[in-house]
């Protein structure tokens, strides 16, 4: 690739410039790329150079009944979660948008103040609360609070969707006798499902994912993929770990594919509906 620039101040700079992000990127990815040839080695430690080329810690991990408890807490808890944050994120993020009234920053700040305060007071409030109303060491409870992680994500993704938003395709809808629960599904909800979905997928990832508040939550029983990683590494360090990060590397990198081409989608029809 030619470089744009004519000066040989300017083209070094462009490459300079382009040489430092490669290296900060290199930086940042490195750590999770190592992980992913030791779960292919045959021997039994997380160590280089690798003894030989296995799938056995594939195998341990879809055979022990442990991990498979909890991959499918994980299913359960993330799918739910993520179905509580999309419907309240969404109803919150077009109450936010479209009504005018005091403290509407105040009320945005609080929505959103999940996102921003450490996990750990998160964990321990919930624990605190949670605890008394018998909710403790449940689904209930570990589902309640993983929706309340992810619903900011839901509320600023459907919020900046609803910035470009033409309400008067709304009030067309409604002069046609459409009701306002007609209006929505026919004609709102299709429009910014982009952003509905980028949300939700931000929460998926976000309740996939979490380890501090399930560990305060969750009993044995309730034990999530990333719990299970979580004590894996505290109790018997195996490859089996490597191999759960690995697949989990991957999932991620699907959601981002995802996300990438929501985005796109987005944009085109955002540029495709006139003013």
């Amino acid at each position: 690739m030619l470089s744009p620039y004519k000066s040989p101040i300017e083209c070094a700079w462009f490459w300079t410039h382009r040489s430092l992000c490669a290296l900060v990127l290199l930086f940042l990815i490195l750590p999770v790329l190592v992980i992913i040839p030791l779960s292919f080695n045959s021997g039994s430690f997380l160590v280089y150079p690798l003894q030989g080329f296995s799938l056995r810690w594939y195998e341990t991990f879809f055979s022990s009944a442990e991990w498979m408890r909890a991959l499918k807490n994980s299913l359960i808890v993330a799918p739910a979660a993520t179905l509580l944050a999309m419907v309240f994120g969404t109803l919150a993020a077009i109450g936010l948008t479209r009504g005018e009234f005091r403290g509407k920053a105040l009320v945005m700040s609080l929505l959103i103040s999940p996102m921003v305060a450490p996990v750990v007071i998160v964990g321990v409030a919930s624990y605190l609360f949670f605890a008394p109303l018998g909710l403790g060491n449940s689904y209930t409870g570990l589902i309640l609070v993983h929706a309340v992680l992810g619903v900011p994500f839901v509320i600023i993704t459907v919020s900046a969707t609803l910035q470009g938003f033409n309400y008067n395709l709304v009030r067309a809808a409604a002069s046609l006798g459409a009701s306002p629960l007609l209006a929505f599904r026919k004609v709102t909800l299709p429009l910014i499902a982009p952003g509905v979905i980028s949300g939700a997928l931000f929460a998926f990832a976000t309740s996939f994912d979490e380890v501090v508040v399930t560990l305060f939550l969750a009993g044995p029983e309730q034990a999530t993929l990333p719990r299970q990683m979580f004590s894996g590494i505290r109790e018997n360090l195996s490859p089996t770990i490597a191999a759960a990060a690995t697949l989990l590397i991957g999932f991620s990198i699907v959601l981002l594919l995802t996300l990438e081409w929501l985005r796109g989608r987005s944009e085109k029809m955002r540029t495709s509906i006139p003013e």
